[in-house]
């Protein structure tokens, strides 16, 4: 990976799409995210392209420099990758090495998402599960809690260094979700609606719902991501500022390939 001009500590988000109709659509790009805190290179939620969006643009990233590929649950979106992932984090199996994980739901029962040919490449395999921890290089990974979602789902904190990135994937919003996340400087929202939808299929976050995780857990900084349709049509942008005023805090939303300098706690601008 070319990062001589990149943050020493950083989050590039490879693609925002949220929801299958924004991704079947590819009206934003989909794929995970590359974590690069305390020496360490880590990619969560590998959906669809995240491959291609690895090597793509003037800083192409290496996948044989991950050190660990983090699941937050099975559903396509977000796990799409992950074994093309891993097979490249191991260089096709020659250069065995690095850490997998994901719930339980995506390593074992009858659709396994994780391949089994894959695990022996790996140094370790970690399942998540509720309150758990796990190291990897200089990161702690954290799963503080299961949030509401059809599948097993479990939200990310990375920690190092005295910065605390907190990630909260796909749920539908409950109180909990405030106490399990206090401490983070970096907040990721995956916010798909404008307006809460709790139809059958509506197991994601609203604009509204999203306000006392903002106010309570008073983040440095907060990152949208993960957008549905709605937001799509509506300016993400003046969605995400329009927040930050009402509620005096630092609101970004993201677009594909942003890049976060995690000791300014701001956007790079390369």
């Amino acid at each position: 990976m070319n990062n001589k001009k990149l943050p020493e500590n950083f989050i590039k988000i490879f693609g925002t799409a949220g929801a299958r109709m924004a991704q079947s659509k590819q009206v934003r790009a989909s794929g995970g995210a590359w974590l690069s805190l305390a020496d360490t290179n880590l990619l969560f939620d590998p959906g669809p392209g995240t491959l291609v969006h690895c090597w793509a643009g003037d800083k192409p990233f290496n996948p044989a420099e991950l050190d660990a590929i983090v699941l937050s649950h099975r559903h396509l979106d977000h796990s799409n990758d992950f074994n093309v992932m891993v097979e490249s984090m191991v260089e096709g199996g020659f250069n065995p090495h690095g850490v997998a994980a994901a719930p339980a739901d995506a390593m074992e029962g009858d659709e396994p998402i994780f391949f089994r040919y894959l695990r022996p490449t790996v140094d370790r395999v970690e399942t998540l599960k509720e309150g758990y921890s796990f190291r990897v290089g200089g990161l702690t990974v954290t799963t503080p809690i299961r949030h509401k979602h059809p599948v097993e789902t479990y939200g990310l904190v990375f920690q190092a260094e005295g910065i605390n990135v907190s990630v909260v994937t796909d749920t539908r919003y409950f109180s909990g979700l405030i106490d399990a996340y206090r401490g983070a400087d970096l907040l990721i929202l995956n916010v798909t609606f404008i307006k809460p939808f709790h139809g059958s299929r509506a197991y994601h976050l609203s604009m509204e719902e999203i306000k006392p995780l903002i106010t309570e857990i008073r983040p440095r900084m907060t990152l949208l991501t993960h957008f549905g349709t709605s937001i799509l049509s509506s300016d993400p942008d003046k969605l995400a500022n329009n927040l930050g005023e009402e509620l005096a805090a630092k609101v970004v939303a993201a677009s594909d390939g942003i890049v976060v300098d995690l000791d300014a706690m701001d956007i790079w601008k390369g």
